[in-house]
């Protein structure tokens, strides 16, 4: 698989990423022996970063991460976890928090130290908290050795460049905004790359918006984007492929985004990605989806503070 750069941390990460939110069962109740070879999978088939959260299924996906990298070796693998966001409405950013979520994931997980931690939808709290108490927490962590590479994640374009134009930071992953639908996370890049910082992106398929699959109960995605993305599913599935393929491929192929952190509790689902990442995108068919997908190119929504996000977000989703 493709080893790319990421940002000045001299790391060097796989184009496509394990998300263990799957070992939380986030979209469905799964079979945890499964979902703990899935991470075998992704290793054994050259995915280099493992991705996760205490808020994936609420301590649930650290728990079974742990036991799953138990004997392999700790230098053949990177690590990132998040700290902030615990539950649905449970977000605590306080220096004190920042200590001591981080020795419970390294607990969890069975490790000495992490490779990334990330502050998790910085989007929900008061920026100014995260500038003044979080970032000088975790540069004492980092100090002292628990964690070689700090950023943040969340969902709002805003949130980046408010925060990144006040502290410097390592990493950044963003979701949902580089995708076949939504470009957004590119048009930061150049902002990015002044600032030296990481690129990483996340959730190709959009929470199954571009894939074949039912979307799940939460999904944010009004009727009208829903049919326009099934639309854009019924063109790739004339071609014989699945939307999914398509959108996988596209995520992947720009080499400013270091990597794309996907994840299933499903190996074979695992193994799938990874063959379709060795294979050529069709440039026919990803042409007529793009112009299928253009009535909603760009569409996004309002998630946290509303004085968080950029204008412009859907509010009848």
């Amino acid at each position: 698989m493709e080893m790319r750069p990421l940002g000045n941390t001299g790391l060097e990460l796989s184009s496509l990423s394990f998300g263990a939110s799957s070992l939380g069962a986030e979209f469905r109740q799964i079979d945890i022996k499964e979902a703990m070879r899935a991470v075998h999978v992704a290793l054994d088939r050259g995915m280099n970063f493992v991705d996760t959260s205490p808020f994936y299924g609420r301590g649930m996906s650290e728990v079974l991460l742990g036991p799953a990298l138990k004997g392999i070796p700790r230098d053949s693998y990177y690590l990132g976890t998040k700290l902030g966001r615990y539950d649905g409405a449970h977000f605590d950013f306080s220096a004190k928090r920042v200590a001591e979520s981080i020795d419970v994931s390294l607990h969890r997980l069975g490790v000495e130290y992490l490779d990334i931690c990330l502050m998790h939808d910085v989007e929900f709290v008061d920026l100014k908290q995260i500038v003044e108490e979080t970032i000088p927490a975790l540069r004492k962590v980092k100090e002292q050795g628990k964690v070689r590479f700090i950023g943040m994640s969340g969902y709002p374009m805003k949130i980046f460049r408010e925060i990144l134009s006040q502290e410097p930071l390592d990493v950044v992953l963003s979701y949902n905004h580089y995708t076949l639908q939504n470009t957004m996370f590119g048009d930061l890049v150049p902002f990015l790359k002044e600032k030296g910082v990481g690129i990483m992106n996340a959730a190709p398929f959009s929470a199954r918006l571009l894939t074949s699959a039912p979307l799940p109960v939460w999904h944010r995605a009004p009727e009208h984007v829903k049919a326009v993305a099934k639309a854009a599913s019924d063109r790739c599935v004339a071609a014989g492929i699945d939307l999914a393929q398509l959108a996988l491929q596209y995520s992947i192929a720009n080499p400013d985004m270091t990597t794309c952190v996907t994840g299933s509790a499903n190996p074979d689902r695992v193994g799938q990605w990874v063959d379709w990442a060795e294979q050529p995108i069709d440039e026919t068919l990803l042409a007529d989806v793009h112009e299928i997908l253009k009535p909603i190119h760009n569409w996004f929504y309002i998630e946290g503070r509303p004085e968080n996000n950029d204008p412009g977000a859907d509010l009848d989703c």
